[in-house]
């Protein structure tokens, strides 16, 4: 079936071999309708066999596939928890090849915008940073926001006459959007990048006001991790610092002026673990051994531990960190690890947090499964959504009356692949219009 069409065809087959399948995907669908983007399956192992991944690959096609604990995985997930509003925030919009790759964005928005999940949906914000002509304001944040048709009366912040306007109709800004004012788009100033080097990090901010409420919805990207030496030299490592000033300097905008509009602030932050400290607890009964280069430099330290042959505990790398027991370590929930994600700590006061019950959200592998780590950086929650404390005044906190919890805090895509960053989802309902009970309020991730 087309996904987005939902054109199906019905192909009868003499068996599920994995060749069958292969074939007929070729003779049947390809050669009348042209290679897929993307094929998503079950988990079959005809549709996971090494025959079709290569056939995939020959063809450029991303295979992915659902996941039987996951069911959000299907693509249906809108259906399902019938949000009234959704807010999509975006980093690194048209990939990290940008020239190349907005075409591909163009299709993605294209297929959203006629999506059967989204036809209800005919109140549409979409901003798009695509100007990567212009390095010096050029971020590659991408927001976009889906309004249901029975949400009345929404409106949208225009920074450029301080007012608000009817959110009402379609509006799909890229390109260049430096002059689209219901959105505030800052890079960072240059003396905040690392080294004084500019890359595509920055903020983009609306304000909304739906009923009584009025909130701010704010897309960030701030600076990862170079290499894990520096990064375990100290704690905080010289990259927390420069995310600690990116942050504040962000924050501190927002609260100019006189009135200070509740804060939703969600993105890759690029928090890391204390690297420093996690190396230490993971290898503290093994010995360091450093290896270096014809001149001297460290290129390795590989941790090994003599009580147990000489095992390989952790190699540690600038680009690598492979630990032994890398994936039971990091997928298994351990709440241990979060002694080690500080960097949010500092921001407590400002910001709120729902509890993280899933796994790292960094660096997965770039394949189709998508359920193991990359062995270049310590796995750490980089993908965070927070709110201000008035914005958690919003947030209803009781149970609904269908038995679900009022807050739902989740990675999105456990089990496939989409990408190295896994994307989080906060689903829950606001406090928008003066009710007794819960059957008027905004409900949406």
């Amino acid at each position: 079936m087309d996904y987005f069409t939902k054109w199906p065809e019905a192909i009868p087959i003499p068996d599920q071999e994995a060749s069958t399948v292969a074939e007929e995907l070729v003779r049947s669908w390809i050669s009348c309708y042209g290679v897929p983007m993307i094929l998503h399956s079950d988990q079959g192992t005809n549709f996971n066999s090494a025959l079709f991944t290569e056939l995939c690959k020959l063809l450029g096609i991303l295979k992915t596939q659902t996941n039987a604990l996951h069911p959000e995985s299907d693509g249906m997930v809108v259906k399902r928890s019938d949000p009234k509003f959704l807010a999509l925030h975006c980093q690194e919009v048209g990939g990290k090849n940008s020239k190349d790759a907005m075409k591909l964005v163009e299709e993605f928005v294209r297929a959203l915008m006629t999506s059967e999940e989204l036809h209800h949906f005919g109140q549409i914000r979409l901003f798009l940073d695509e100007d990567y002509t212009n390095p010096a304001k050029y971020t590659a944040l991408g927001n976009l926001y889906f309004v249901h048709n029975s949400l009345k009366d929404v409106q949208i912040w225009d920074f450029n006459e301080n007012k608000f306007k009817s959110a009402a109709g379609k509006e799909v800004h890229n390109g260049n959007i430096e002059n689209v004012g219901t959105k505030e788009k800052v890079k960072f100033p240059l003396i905040l990048f690392p080294e004084s080097k500019l890359s595509r990090k920055g903020f983009m901010r609306t304000r909304w006001r739906i009923g009584c409420a009025a909130f701010d919805l704010v897309n960030i990207h701030l600076f990862h991790d170079a290499c894990n030496f520096t990064a375990m030299e100290k704690y905080p490592s010289r990259y927390s610092e420069i995310r600690q000033t990116a942050l504040v300097y962000t924050l501190q905008r927002f609260n100019l002026g006189s009135e200070k509009v509740p804060l939703f602030i969600f993105g890759d932050f690029n928090f890391r673990l204390d690297t420093k400290g996690i190396v230490q607890k993971l290898t503290k009964k093994a010995v360091p051994v450093y290896m270096k280069s014809a001149k001297n430099e460290i290129e390795k330290i590989v941790y090994k531990d003599k009580s147990n042959e000489d095992k390989v505990v952790l190699t540690l790398g600038k680009k690598q960190f492979d630990l032994d027991e890398h994936e039971a370590t990091f997928l298994g929930k351990e709440k241990w690890l979060q002694e080690f994600d500080k960097e949010p700590k500092i921001f407590e006061k400002d910001l709120f947090e729902f509890e993280i019950s899933f796994p790292p959200s960094y660096p997965f592998k770039e394949d189709t499964s998508g359920t193991s780590y990359m062995r270049t950086r310590c796995p750490s929650w980089c993908d965070r959504i927070f709110l201000s404390r008035s914005a958690l005044s919003l947030v209803n906190m009781t149970p609904l009356d269908n038995g679900k919890p009022p807050v739902v805090y989740q990675l999105v895509g456990e089990g496939m692949g989409v990408g190295d960053h896994k994307p989080v989802t906060l689903s829950c309902s606001l406090r928008c219009f003066p009710s007794k009970n819960n059957s008027n309020q905004l409900h949406g991730p």
